[in-house]
């Protein structure tokens, strides 16, 4: 028996993610404005109504795309805080922290088109947000609420400023930094490796301390 044609190899679900990772890679090279369904269907080796049956247009493609970038993060914030926020100590909670606002501006370094999908006007500035991913983007940013919360019990994080508030200036304080860094005014290492320490130093009390065993 013949093997099966490229056109008709994918199950459903691999097809979709092949799309989603084909219409990245084009938006990396070519941006927004090179990418379209009858392209993408081109680059993966379908019939060019293929890709229509997961997404009903190139809007759909957009917020699946930043919909992923959304669940980077979140994976992102799972590896780094999970543990160390329910279990670590007052040090180990402080680090993990720091480090994940470093890893927050690498992602959205590594990830420039994706990242200017995620948070940028072409998508949310015309009302064309995708329940999927409005839905995403709102729990990505819950889990950034909880870790606020987590670390003002612990009085890593003031425990005395709004919950909410504090987190909206936390992400408004990064996503600058990410923007800076994206459009290229601070590119050097050392620059975006201090601003990150900045920022941490400027959200951790300069007095947390382990608490005594005495």
């Amino acid at each position: 028996m013949p093997p099966a044609s490229k056109k008709t190899a994918y199950h459903h679900g691999d097809l979709r993610e092949s799309l989603l990772s084909a219409a990245s890679r084009i938006i990396r090279e070519t941006g927004i404005e090179g990418l379209s369904l009858r392209k993408l269907a081109e680059q993966v080796g379908v019939s060019r109504t293929a890709p229509y049956h997961h997404f009903k247009d190139k809007n759909a493609l957009l917020c699946a795309i930043a919909e992923g970038g959304f669940l980077q993060i979140q994976s992102h914030i799972a590896t780094l805080l999970a543990d160390d926020l329910h279990t670590g100590s007052i040090t180990n909670k402080t680090q993990a922290y720091r480090s994940y606002i470093r890893g927050y501006i690498d992602f959205a370094a590594e990830n420039p088109e994706v990242y200017d999908l995620m948070f940028g006007r072409t998508i949310w500035k015309h009302a064309q947000v995708t329940e999927e991913l409005r839905k995403t983007a709102y729990d990505t940013f819950q889990r950034d609420l909880q870790i606020v919360k987590a670390l003002q019990k612990d009085k890593i994080l003031p425990p005395e400023e709004d919950s909410l508030r504090f987190a909206q200036v936390v992400w408004g304080t990064l996503h600058g930094i990410a923007r800076l860094v994206i459009d290229g005014v601070y590119a050097d290492t050392s620059h975006i490796e201090e601003m990150c320490e900045c920022a941490a130093n400027l959200f951790i009390q300069s007095d947390t301390q382990e608490p005594s065993t005495l």
